[in-house]
């Protein structure tokens, strides 16, 4: 127990130099009160908010199903994990000190980020890039054949569109309408299960929905897929948000989590898992069945429905892509008044800790790819 401490010491003396080293000062203490984490070295006890619903997020599925985090956490620790049906639910969680680490989706991530006079809420990690888990668009059955995405993008003009405002479904949409030069009679704001039911009723001509939700809509023959950010070249993402007080009481803490973190995306990179993930994801939610789970986020579509070779990147650093996402969609959200800043602070992203661990592991950043398999691949 005693040479653990002092591993723990070691680790947290080595961040937190990384962190001066570049400039950069640990989290300042938030408004909020700050939660009691204990000392370095000692054991932990974590409570972390993760979504079995957004598959572009399943590396924290992955921990959980596995167990992963007994194997960095220090010995006697405990780790509670909470499902959040939506990322706003996450963030809200944290903020009030219910949760301390959550996955999220690239728009709740940088909202958590902007909330400082509630707490202090950072962006660690860069866990998957895609463009086709966030963005795909939706028409109704009985919508006409085309003969390209762009076509079916360009048939929504004058009709009814639906997605959750404020998600990356809604900044996507309105990227491509902007794009295309398509003016929808009604853009609603809608949740997925109401929009699942406007498909059902055919009461809408088209959405904008996520993974694992829009593969459940095509096998289940509710609506069209016609569309993605494959075609526009629009990219979603997927990050780790923690709270400051975590990050600055327990560095070690920090980096102990985001190596199981490592290990879990480096695990969903590898088709030999596909199956056995699809599983995990299949036992955390309700409505969802093996094979709608494993097409979310491993099942190939063709070209014609926005399909392409990579179903998902795993950078677990901060890529320029990364960065880039981040940037487009503060900007976003500040256009829509989500926000009241139009850049994130200076510290609201963090990317030492991956650096650094991607450096002892001489890796590089993306550390991996899920490539889309043929339909014969599911068992």
């Amino acid at each position: 127990m005693i040479e653990m401490r002092r591993r723990g010491l070691v680790r947290c003396a080595v961040v937190i130099g990384s962190l001066v080293g570049i400039g950069m000062a640990a989290p300042s203490n938030s408004v909020a009160a700050d939660l009691d984490y204990g000392k370095p070295g000692s054991p932990v006890h974590l409570i972390v908010g993760y979504q079995p619903y957004y598959s572009e997020a399943w590396s924290g599925v992955v921990i959980d199903g596995l167990g992963l985090w007994k194997k960095y956490l220090p010995a006697g620790s405990t780790v509670a994990f909470r499902v959040g049906l939506q990322g706003a639910i996450i963030v809200n969680a944290m903020l009030a000190g219910k949760e301390s680490i959550g996955y999220l989706g690239d728009m709740p991530a940088i909202v958590g980020a902007t909330k400082r006079n509630v707490a202090d809420l950072r962006i660690v990690a860069s866990i998957g890039l895609s463009h086709d888990q966030c963005n795909i668009f939706f028409v109704r059955n009985n919508a006409p054949r085309f003969k390209s995405s762009l076509d079916a993008i360009a048939w929504l003009d004058g009709k009814t569109i639906a997605a959750p405002k404020g998600s990356c479904t809604d900044r996507f949409a309105r990227a491509v309408f902007e794009k295309q030069h398509v003016a929808p009679e009604a853009y609603l704001n809608q949740s997925i299960e109401v929009i699942t039911s406007g498909f059902r009723t055919e009461k809408l001509d088209g959405a904008v929905i996520w993974e694992p939700t829009a593969s459940r809509l095509v096998l289940e023959g509710l609506a069209r897929r016609v569309a993605t950010g494959n075609d526009v070249g629009e990219e979603d993402g997927a990050f780790i948000d923690m709270r400051a007080d975590l990050i600055r009481e327990r560095p070690d803490i920090v980096k102990d989590w985001l190596e199981a973190e490592l290990q879990a995306e480096r695990y969903l990179a590898d088709p030999a898992n596909a199956l056995n993930i699809a599983e995990m994801a299949t036992r955390r939610t309700s409505g969802f069945t093996r094979k709608q789970m494993w097409q979310a986020l491993f099942g190939a579509y063709p070209s014609s429905e926005g399909g392409a070779p990579v179903r998902l990147t795993v950078p677990f650093g901060f890529t320029p892509a990364s960065l880039s996402l981040i940037d487009k969609a503060t900007a976003f959200l500040y256009s829509i008044r989500s926000i009241s800043v139009p850049k994130l602070a200076p510290d609201a992203v963090l990317p030492q800790f991956t650096a650094e661990i991607l450096k002892e592991h001489k890796l590089t950043a993306p550390i991996g790819a899920v490539e889309a398999a043929p339909e014969t691949a599911f068992k």
